[in-house]
């Protein structure tokens, strides 16, 4: 009949409950069997001993050490590329360019090349041996097997997450915005601060804690550039190995464990971010 309503036709899973709740089950299984096993079997061998034995893992200086220079590198490399995660992102999401297909492709690249690589890279143009390794030891200044070259392999590998959270976004929230506050005066900055920055600052901070979970767990491509030394250029995944491949497996578990809590933190903040983020929407839609 004319002007009659018509019914929104039903999904396959709306029509199929079973299935609905065969996927699910599988999926539950498959996050059990994959995720949350590893994670208890970390926390148990890691306890195994009790906790002296944690204790004087986590006092041992090879560790406390190895925990210090794992924040460094996160303090040095999540801040840099944030600012350029959020450069990178306001470029390809509000303007139009040549190269801006090139500028994307070399976002995701860290994505698609092994971090292994990206370290090798690091020492064909830094190492003793490299393009600029000559120059830089007649100067004094020595990036592979020290600081600089673990801070320069886990921004290559963390580079992405920031700029990738907030491209969707920006690119779904268009210009309009920003082309208003421009014809009332407002320069560059003042837009980015008080228009684009206030509507994407949770997506900003999701990413921020993407990459800072990413630049503490890195292991391949810091692996190859650190030299391995103990007590001064091994991160808290360098040493976890150090200590499995000395048969030390305690030691090796109770820093898995350190690991792994620090990631289970970022994953609890990642997931009130988000909440607090639909929460507001709900109120402010």
């Amino acid at each position: 009949m004319s002007g009659a309503l018509r019914e929104t036709p039903a999904s396959p899973l709306q029509e199929a409950p079973a299935l609905r709740r065969l996927l699910l089950a599988l999926a539950l299984l498959a996050a059990a069997m994959f995720l949350l096993l590893p994670t208890v079997v970390v926390f148990a061998e890691a306890l195994r001993r009790g906790w002296p034995a944690v204790r004087e893992v986590m006092e041992d200086p090879d560790t406390m050490s190895a925990f210090s220079l794992t924040l460094v590198v996160a303090a040095i490399s999540v801040p840099v590329n944030t600012v350029g995660g959020i450069a990178a992102a306001w470029c390809i999401a509000k303007f139009r360019f040549p190269g801006r297909g090139l500028l994307t492709a070399l976002i995701e690249l860290p994505f698609s090349v092994s971090p292994v690589i990206s370290g090798l890279v690091w020492v064909l143009l830094f190492g003793l041996q490299g393009w600029f390794g000559p120059w830089l030891q007649r100067h004094g200044v020595q990036v592979i097997f020290a600081l600089p070259g673990l801070v320069l392999a886990t921004l290559f590998v963390t580079f992405p997450f920031v700029a990738r959270t907030l491209i969707p976004l920006m690119q779904e929230q268009g210009r309009d915005a920003e082309e208003m506050a421009a014809t009332l005066g407002a320069t560059g900055w003042q837009t980015f601060r008080r228009v684009t920055l206030p509507d994407v600052k949770w997506a900003l901070l999701s990413g921020v804690l993407l990459c800072n979970a990413r630049a503490m767990g890195e292991f391949g491509a810091v692996s190859v550039v650190s030299g391995h030394i103990r007590g001064e250029t091994n991160t808290l995944p360098l040493h976890i190995e150090i200590l499995y491949n000395e048969y030390q497996f305690a030691g090796a578990f109770a820093v898995a464990a350190l690991l792994a809590l620090l990631a289970l933190v970022t994953l609890v903040a990642k997931a009130l971010l988000e909440y607090l983020s639909g929460r507001r929407h709900t109120l402010h839609p």
